[in-house]
């Protein structure tokens, strides 16, 4: 799976004009299942993403987990994050997973984070949406977990 986390003030998700998705600080997640990908796979991302120290603690270093600060999570669909742009200057998606694979893993994603953070938003799988943040740092992390 590919991820990319953004540390975040707020960040939420729009579909048609309407919110399906809001948290506070924490961290955007766009992330994006492979052909080869599993539900082991996306718990290993998850497991990875909960621990990861990019919060600063007291002395204004990059200490603390998103657990340790209780911020909360907003997990978007993104198969973008797949393209290939290698052949030419139209992005190929071959890389993403099938869309109903794609969709069982990141429903899997959510259900399996839900049960570790107490704070998750989400998008809406294969929707047109809009996602607005306000960076903090800015800090941007791209992970692939295989």
């Amino acid at each position: 799976m590919i991820a990319v986390l953004q540390r975040v003030r707020e960040a939420r998700v729009e579909v048609a004009g309407t919110v399906v998705g809001a948290i506070g600080p924490g961290l955007l997640m766009l992330v994006c299942a492979e052909p080869t990908d599993t539900e082991a796979t996306a718990e290993k991302l998850v497991a990875k993403v909960l621990k990861l120290r990019i919060f600063s603690d007291e002395a204004g270093k990059m200490n603390r987990s998103v657990q340790d600060v209780s911020g909360g999570l907003l997990i978007v669909s993104q198969f973008t994050l797949a393209a290939d742009v290698s052949g030419g200057n139209r992005p190929s998606f071959t890389g993403a997973a099938p869309a109903e694979q794609g969709r069982r893993l990141y429903e899997h994603t959510l259900a399996f984070v839900r049960g570790q953070h107490p704070v998750v938003a989400n998008g809406e799988f294969g929707a047109d949406m809009q996602v607005h943040l306000i960076n903090d740092g800015p800090v941007t992390i791209p992970l692939r977990m295989a």
